[in-house]
């Protein structure tokens, strides 16, 4: 495996372990049914970007999905950004932050669908190492989606941090 989390020669995604710093995030927190997700999302996408532009606070990476707890009939959930400073609650904007510390990571390539199996992945991963899972966890959405895109070029790196 390089540095970059792909097998050596086979373009393959591995996971690996890295260790981040905490950061200021602006988000939206909701406790949505699994099929309202996806609504979710866009209402909140929308949101963040006129409360950001208003504040005239600057985004420092991708968005993100924020999962607390054991997804259910519900999932709790922020999504949002980083951000260069802690934005003031408005329009059901909030700050939040995604942890530091040592992160098991995987990238998954494609489309959301498969995202289920990539965790698990990721989850098989790390509890073969030994290592002891949080309960939160977080996807980065390295690839923004489009309507007109092709699914199989989409990026989402998969964030699980980890102590033992």
């Amino acid at each position: 495996m390089n540095s970059r989390g792909f097998e050596s020669g086979t373009g393959t995604p591995e996971p690996e372990l890295v260790d981040l710093e905490p950061a200021t995030t602006a988000v939206v927190h909701g406790v949505v049914p699994m099929a309202g997700v996806p609504d979710f999302f866009d209402t909140s996408f929308g949101a963040l970007a006129g409360t950001l532009a208003e504040q005239r606070i600057t985004v420092l990476g991708p968005a993100f999905g924020l999962y607390h707890g054991t997804p259910g009939e519900t999932l709790d959930l922020e999504v949002g950004f980083p951000t260069d400073r802690a934005v003031r609650p408005e329009a059901g904007v909030v700050a939040g932050s995604l942890p530091g510390g040592r992160v098991a990571r995987l990238t998954h390539i494609g489309a959301f669908d498969g995202l289920g199996a990539s965790w698990e992945r990721l989850h098989d991963w790390t509890r073969a190492r030994g290592l002891t899972m949080a309960e939160d966890r977080w996807e980065t959405y390295v690839t923004e989606p489009s309507p007109d895109m092709d699914p199989r070029d989409l990026r989402t790196e998969l964030n699980w941090p980890v102590t033992g």
